[in-house]
């Protein structure tokens, strides 16, 4: 075998804490390594071609690359020995960047590490063969699951492209967080004007089935052929027969429901629809509230409707649809402020949430848009916001900052200047944090032309006095504490993961960090990506974001399911298990430790019972290899003698160097 390493220096990534040549040189001293070199920049356009031309020159079998992590390039680095004619699996990476250079400072240290690492990838590249893809073919039909912002853009994108999209929303009506606000900074515009017609085009587009009041039950199969399970929560109401004329709502004597729409600030009846634009605007009956259901008397809702489409027996029902691709765009729920005892655990009724605010200051809210306090319906003339509320505060397991909450205060401070002119605002904040087009003029301009009242300092306590409540913080500016009395507190509360959302990712395969949200195959290169190939994400889903973040995601992760359906066959990955039907004894422990189904039972000729991997299927994990206590599966391209090799290989240069 002919073998070429290439050592990058990576500008002064590597180069600084690394001697690159040196490396370069002791590699010669490798078994097969027939051609070495130290590059500035490996991965650029001469980088590649000297690969390419060295591959032709000195009749190479495989290449070792030594530089970045696989992660960022091993694609790159595999086109590159593709369009030199050699096998993409012919191709090993030596991490000597973050294994390496950027954790130590020690140069001699490093390179002798930097020597071991690529001593072990060429040992495992002399073991490597070619490997070669299957093609499959695709169902060019995609499901967004989440129907807010992010996902209605994604739906309509790739609806628009001719595609067929079905589109999951847990809630009655689509529209997400956006649906529930009054204005958009930092155009002040009104949210409503701007989402509701993208929200009547979901429903009337003739490439999308809409199913709302419904959740992913279940995620089988592989990208271009995954089958999903949908729950159809029973909404005790035939939606082909509603026309939504409200009339069951006037006659519903069930009144006093959390209207959970309304963020619990208002009642409603038990049969509802949530809001004037909502769609599908359909009726529904929440179970808990309905004296029918609970004891079986009532029904005066069934009596009236004119169209006779309540159903007491409706049930919920599974559907299954067939797609190629999924989108999750599930956005985010908001921080349960009741944490926070010493701002009254969500007991004082007008210290409220900021999304509370926002149905007070809403048209269609439950006060028709002028704000008065919940507990006795008084204009305040004094409102306090309070800032990272649920955001960067260790204490409550919640350290990231949500982002948008500094320009949501700013907006409804704003709004309530114009609401009520003779009202005052204080703002208790930590660090004002506006980076989007236009942001920090818009907070300024709350501040210089609307008299809000920033105080930089964390608040301490809230407590009632009188009819008033006292915001006990601190002014750090000024190096005083300060105590306002204030008609009406908002808690500008945090984002956090939407509920259930680990669940989700786990019928997704695909992975979430430690506070819920989803994670992208790359914060950099493959930011609406994941490792599962097929499923991309979009919005709030990641982390919090702002509408037009997330409308470029979602956006961005329609053009990435475009590209994938660009192609009538797709190329299946052959780094997955393989079975010795020699050495299986059937004992199936592969198949119950897989997390991708991706192992079925079959039988052989004499009736032996084998494993078999679904190639299509299997993600490459290597749980399986492990598992086989016969050793009869091994995973393509880490076989045990692979990893064998690279485990002598590195005690080997722990002698030589």
């Amino acid at each position: 075998m002919r073998i070429g390493v290439f050592i990058c220096h990576c500008g002064s990534n590597i180069a600084a804490t690394v001697d690159c040549p040196a490396v370069a040189e002791q590699a010669k001293t490798l078994q097969d390594v027939v051609f070495t070199t130290d590059t500035m920049y490996t991965c650029s356009e001469p980088g590649q071609n000297e690969i390419i031309e060295a591959i032709k020159e000195h009749g190479l079998d495989g290449v070792v690359v030594a530089s970045c992590s696989p992660r960022m390039h091993e694609a790159t680095f595999r086109r590159a020995l593709e369009r030199a004619g050699l096998n993409r699996y012919m191709l090993e990476m030596a991490n000597i960047r973050e294994h390496v250079s950027w954790i130590g400072k020690n140069k001699e240290r490093n390179t002798v590490k930097a020597f071991e690492l690529v001593s072990i990838a060429v040992a495992k590249l002399r073991n490597n063969s070619p490997l070669y893809a299957n093609k499959f073919d695709v169902n060019k039909r995609v499901l967004v699951i989440g129907g807010g912002v992010a996902g209605i853009q994604a739906a309509l994108d790739c609806a628009d492209a001719g595609y067929q999209v079905v589109m999951v929303e847990r809630e009655q009506s689509i529209g997400g967080k956006m649906a529930k606000i009054d204005k958009t900074f930092p155009t002040v515009d009104c949210s409503s004007c701007i989402l509701g017609p993208k929200m009547v085009d979901v429903s009337q587009h003739e490439n999308i089935t809409l199913y709302a009041m419904s959740e992913v039950e279940k995620i089988d199969g592989y990208v271009g052929n995954f089958e999903v399970q949908v729950r159809k929560k029973a909404t005790y109401v035939n939606w082909d027969e509603c026309t939504g004329c409200g009339a069951c709502m006037e006659k519903c004597p069930s009144k006093k429901n959390i209207d959970k729409f309304n963020e619990g600030i208002s009642k409603c009846t038990a049969i509802n629809i949530p809001f004037p634009q909502a769609i599908p605007k359909k009726a529904a009956i929440d179970p808990e509230g309905c004296m029918m259901l609970k004891k079986g008397k009532c029904g005066v809702c069934a009596k009236i409707c004119p169209t006779k489409c309540i159903d007491f027996e409706q049930q919920d029902e599974i559907i299954t649809e067939k797609v190629g691709a999924v989108i999750a765009a599930t956005g985010y729920d908001m921080f349960d402020h009741s944490v926070y005892k010493q701002y009254g655990a969500g007991q004082y009724p007008d210290v409220i949430t900021s999304l509370q605010y926002e149905r007070l200051m809403n048209a269609s809210g439950p006060t028709g848009g002028h704000i008065k306090r919940p507990s006795d319906g008084k204009e305040p003339k004094k409102v306090v916001f309070v800032q990272c509320v649920g955001s960067r505060d260790p204490a409550v397991g919640r350290p990231y900052c949500s982002g948008f909450c500094c320009m949501y205060t700013a907006k409804q401070a704003i709004l309530t200047k114009d609401h009520i002119p003779d009202s005052d605002s204080y703002v208790f904040y930590m660090d004002i944090r506006s980076p989007g087009k236009g942001y920090d003029e818009f907070t300024r301009r709350a501040q210089e032309q609307y008299g809000v009242q920033y105080l930089r300092g964390r608040v301490s306590m809230i407590y009632p006095k009188g009819d008033r409540y006292v915001v006990r913080g601190s002014d750090t500016l000024a190096g005083t504490q300060v105590e306002v009395e204030a008609d009406l507190v908002v808690l500008a509360v945090g984002a956090e993961s939407a509920k259930n959302a680990p669940a989700l990712a786990e019928k997704m395969r695909i992975s979430y960090d430690s506070y819920g949200f989803f994670m992208e195959a790359h914060p950099k290169l493959k930011p609406v990506e994941t490792n599962t190939a097929g499923v991309y994400l979009a919005g709030s889903c990641l982390g919090p974001r702002d509408i037009p973040t997330s409308v470029g995601q979602g956006s961005a992760a329609a053009a990435k399911v475009m590209s994938l359906f660009s192609k009538d066959k797709l190329e299946s990955d052959p780094q997955v298990s393989k079975v010795d039907v020699s050495r299986c004894v059937g004992c199936l422990k592969c198949a119950t430790t897989c997390p991708f189904g991706a192992i079925k039972e079959v039988t052989d000729r004499a009736g032996n019972v084998k494993a078999e991997v679904i190639e299509t299927v299997c993600q490459g994990c290597g749980i399986c290899t492990v598992t086989c206590p016969q050793g009869a599966i091994q995973l393509q391209h880490f076989t045990d003698n692979q990893i064998l090799a690279e485990v002598n290989a590195l005690c080997q240069a722990q002698l030589d160097f």
